[in-house]
């Protein structure tokens, strides 16, 4: 969080959408849909503007760093249910983290299958000015 943030945050200030979008680095979209889907719960002023906490620009990040990890949306639900546990378990944290290891080795595998495949219909393809394609028979269904 930048120095302007902090000093809002401690000054008591409103710190809505757009200053939490600023703080965190994440969309004022993305913002509000976590608040839709009730992973963020800001304050709401008389106005009905959003307020958001220091611990609402936290948990914000948090999900951002989340995210940028790859956990799903039930994941970081689930992570920040453990986050907001002082009584957690390391356990069930590690848990999650190597399902989701497990869950990036399959799309590895998956893309390196991927890869081998399109390596080898572009191997095939002689690139010239002719219309005969193997890349595009095998989209088509064709091959």
């Amino acid at each position: 969080m930048d120095a302007e943030v902090i000093a809002a945050l401690h000054g008591g200030l409103a710190m809505n959408v757009q200053g939490a979008s600023r703080a965190t680095g994440l969309p004022a979209k993305t913002i509000r849909y976590y608040e839709d889907i009730g992973l963020v719960s800001p304050a709401r002023q008389a106005n009905g503007y959003r307020h958001f906490s220091e611990n609402d620009l936290h948990k914000l990040t948090f999900l951002a760093r989340s995210r940028s990890l790859g956990f799903s949306i039930e994941d970081c639900r689930q992570l920040l249910s453990l986050y907001d546990d002082a009584d957690r378990s390391s356990r069930d944290v590690r848990a999650l983290a190597v399902q989701h290891i497990a869950d990036v080795d399959r799309k590895l595998g998956e893309l390196k299958e991927i890869r081998k495949v399109l390596s080898g219909l572009v191997e095939a393809c002689e690139g010239d000015h002719r219309p005969d394609c193997p890349i595009m028979d095998s989209l088509s269904g064709e091959a």
